[in-house]
């Protein structure tokens, strides 16, 4: 019996449906530890298989080695170009932050010959906090617009933790200009703060990306990372979380998705993957397999 593919959903005002669960290229450039080319791979096309249609990539993720490995990915996959959804970033690489229009505009170009992509239809400011957000409004994002109307680019987003910062550029920029945001670990069970601005993001038409449903690794049996930034309650209260449900013989990291994926006014829920075997996560009767990010 055939898989039932995942639910897609419409992504704001850009007319996009994309996969409630979508792909978190991140660990393809061995961020989280080694990962082979053929694991990447192999990860993608099982991801497309099972109705995921939505990558997300950044030049910052391994020092451009996510984008390279996931282009390698996307065209081995050897299906047309409509059947799924690329967004990449700008603004943030390994060597630093930048901004500016002339770097931002260099960096689509390169991100396109990496990706071996002739546009992509999302490319995001990347974690515009560490930058001033009013060099974001007046410069970023005019810069944007104009590889818009060249056709490399589809739509544009912003990305960052803090939430007070897409208020600040989406009440500054003419309606219309910014057309997707991605916020991260401000929609999982153990903070769910990014449901305070769905009713203002949805009034300005912008879709919503939402990532780390499992708080970086805290909704994990495992735990998170030792450079986690959780306070030592936090990550107190999360391991007791999940011994509690794995001693009523359910997963934590389960149920955190499940939760992630229950608000039909968030597009799409980021998870990084790079095996087909890691952690094998339910979303009702479908088995999508992710890593612990």
């Amino acid at each position: 019996m055939a898989m039932p593919k995942l639910e897609l959903r419409p992504l704001g005002n850009t007319g996009l449906k994309v996969s409630s669960v979508g792909f978190g290229a991140s660990p393809l450039g061995r961020v989280f530890g080694p990962v082979s080319e053929e694991d990447a791979i192999a990860s993608v096309s099982e991801a497309f298989r099972l109705g995921i249609n939505f990558f997300d990539t950044s030049p910052y993720y391994g020092g451009t080695l996510s984008e390279k490995v996931l282009g390698k990915a996307l065209k081995a996959l050897g299906a047309p170009r409509g059947e799924y959804i690329v967004s990449t970033k700008c603004g943030r690489y390994k060597e630093g932050f930048d901004f500016s229009a002339d770097r931002v505009t260099r960096s689509i170009d390169e991100s396109l010959e990496r990706l071996q992509l002739n546009y992509v239809d999302i490319l995001q400011c990347h974690d515009i906090e560490f930058g001033s957000l009013d060099q974001i409004v007046n410069e970023t994002i005019p810069a944007l617009q104009k590889l818009k109307e060249a056709g490399k680019i589809r739509f544009i987003g912003i990305t960052g933790l803090p939430l007070g910062i897409f208020t600040y550029v989406l009440d500054r920029v003419p309606p219309g200009t910014v057309d997707v945001i991605l916020s991260y670990c401000h929609y999982s069970i153990n903070d769910s703060t990014l449901e305070d601005l769905v009713p203002y993001l949805k009034s300005k038409g912008v879709g919503i990306i939402s990532a780390s449903p499992l708080s970086m690794g805290l909704l994990t049996e495992l735990g998170p990372p030792d450079w986690h930034p959780a306070s030592l309650e936090l990550k107190s209260a999360c391991q007791a979380a999940a011994a509690y449900c794995k001693e009523k013989g359910k997963s934590i990291t389960k149920l955190a998705m499940q939760y992630s994926l229950s608000n039909k006014d968030i597009s799409t829920v980021l998870v990084g993957m790079n095996s087909v075997k890691q952690v094998p996560v339910h979303h009702l009767p479908l088995i999508v397999c992710f890593s612990l990010i």
